[in-house]
């Protein structure tokens, strides 16, 4: 909570502004109704941050249209992402009380900025995580994570160098922008960041195109995963299933999943769905040979290429969950904001030449990394990125269509947005069998054929 009050002050004293051409800090129309809420009055339900590990749902304006690019979406869909345990943490910069969170969310289009023709009321979309602009440099090569126009924080471009795309509800890091877990969402360039939904993708598929597909899409074929290709991924919440199933689509021979601890239930859970992988529960490695402990690097070691280890590692899981005490200190004292623990394990399991694609979030700065390990074995570490949705989605959604691709493989409970403070502390704790959400609103139709039913939370 401290480090964001210091990042937004920082924010707003200097250094140099970008060039966004949309409305930056629009995080909850409540906080300027006379600019950014709609004339009528009319309220709506949103999850909105009040503080480290601290969420509830609000009564908040309804956003209106302010640029004539923009579309209001009445949403029927939305979820919770492993990321959004970051903002809830309050371990992501410039996050200010009251910003409405959310970045997956599908729905109907409610009314239409004066310049938009692509859209007409009543239509099905669904909504890219990243706002692109679609006319700068990144944009019309499809890299929209990267759009140079729609996010304007100091703080981003002196941290990572460049900025990135706003995000929906991701704080003012990525814009600030009021996300989905809300009812109603302001969507500028509307046009761009929007993806009809035909009729026969019911939402409870059509709705995570908006991140979770294409980004497991993007590691797999970012990081390189070929035909033959062992593969081990770290984590195995929804992208890691997601990515295990995407690298046998591309060829890979064997896929070993990791994960362990609270989570370790996943491990089984995506094993039932995709029997052919296979898993390493890292919390009972047992003793070696040697008498000491048996490490993810030597299971990996043992299980794979006779000891030369996978040729590819793929990073899904975070920077900010430390599993040594040093990590753990220094991560509580703000000497570093992420761990390097599974990186290492990542570069000391591969072969030599191998590679491993990182697309777990990482904010900032780590400590004692491997960087000899690295150089010394030509290790080629990919930085994923915040996948470029708009570079996927179309291919994605024909998958869908066509069967090929069945989201609801990952899909193990729905909820309503009213319960979405409770959703967030059951993702917190792993709560066992709770893999990934369909959020409901009051817009929403009954649940499809073959999703899961309405849950309460417990």
């Amino acid at each position: 909570m401290a480090t964001s009050r210091a990042a937004n002050i920082v924010e707003k004293v200097g250094g140099d502004r970008g060039q966004a051409t949309t409305a930056q800090d629009v995080s909850n129309p409540e906080k300027d109704p006379q600019q950014f809420a709609d004339p009528s009055g009319e309220m709506m339900k949103a999850l909105v941050w009040m503080g480290k590990n601290d969420v509830a749902i609000a009564q908040v304006p309804k956003p209106k249209i302010i640029e004539d690019s923009d579309v209001i979406v009445k949403v029927t869909g939305s979820t919770i992402c492993g990321s959004d345990l970051h903002l809830y943490h309050g371990t992501i910069l410039e996050l200010q009380k009251g910003d409405i969170l959310g970045h997956e969310f599908c729905g109907v289009v409610e009314s239409i900025g004066p310049s938009v023709t692509k859209y007409k009321p009543g239509d099905r979309v669904v909504a890219s995580f990243q706002i692109a602009c679609g006319e700068c440099t990144y944009c019309k090569q499809k890299l929209s994570s990267q759009c140079e126009r729609t996010n304007d924080s100091k703080l981003q471009n002196a941290l990572l160098g460049a900025r990135t795309a706003g995000f929906f509800g991701y704080s003012h890091f990525t814009g600030g922008f009021a996300g989905g877990q809300s009812e109603f969402v302001r969507v500028p360039y509307a046009e761009v960041n929007l993806l009809s939904l035909p009729d026969n993708v019911p939402d409870e598929k059509g709705l995570y195109l908006s991140d979770v597909l294409a980004t497991s899409w993007h590691c797999v074929v970012d990081t390189g995963v070929n035909k033959g290709d062992v593969v081990a991924i770290w984590g195995a919440g929804p992208i890691g299933q997601m990515c295990a199933e995407i690298s046998f689509m591309h060829g890979a021979s064997r896929v070993i999943v990791i994960d362990g601890g609270p989570a370790a239930w996943r491990l089984d859970f995506i094993k039932r769905r995709l029997p052919k992988v296979e898993t390493i529960d890292f919390s009972q490695l047992g003793t070696g040979d040697g008498g000491g402990r048996e490490s993810i690097t030597s299971t990996l070691k043992k299980m794979v290429n006779n000891g030369y280890g996978p040729d590819v590692a793929l990073e899904c899981a975070a920077g900010e969950y430390a599993k040594g005490w040093a990590h753990y200190f220094e991560i509580l004292l703000g000497a570093e904001t992420d761990t390097s623990e599974m990186l290492n394990e990542m570069i000391t399991s591969v072969r030599s030449f191998g590679r491993c694609g990182v697309t777990g979030v990482y904010s900032g700065f780590t400590n004692h990394f491997n960087i000899g390990a690295l150089m010394n074995r030509g290790i080629r570490l990919i930085g994923n990125g915040q996948a470029p949705v708009h570079k996927y989605w179309e291919h994605l959604l024909s998958m869908i269509q066509t069967g090929e691709l069945d989201p609801l493989h990952m899909v193990t409970h729905r909820f309503r947005l009213e319960d979405m403070d409770g959703v967030y502390r059951l993702f917190d704790a792993r709560r066992e069998g709770v893999q990934k959400v369909f959020i409901q609103t009051r817009f929403s139709k009954p649940p499809s054929q073959g999703s899961p039913p309405l849950s309460e939370v417990e």
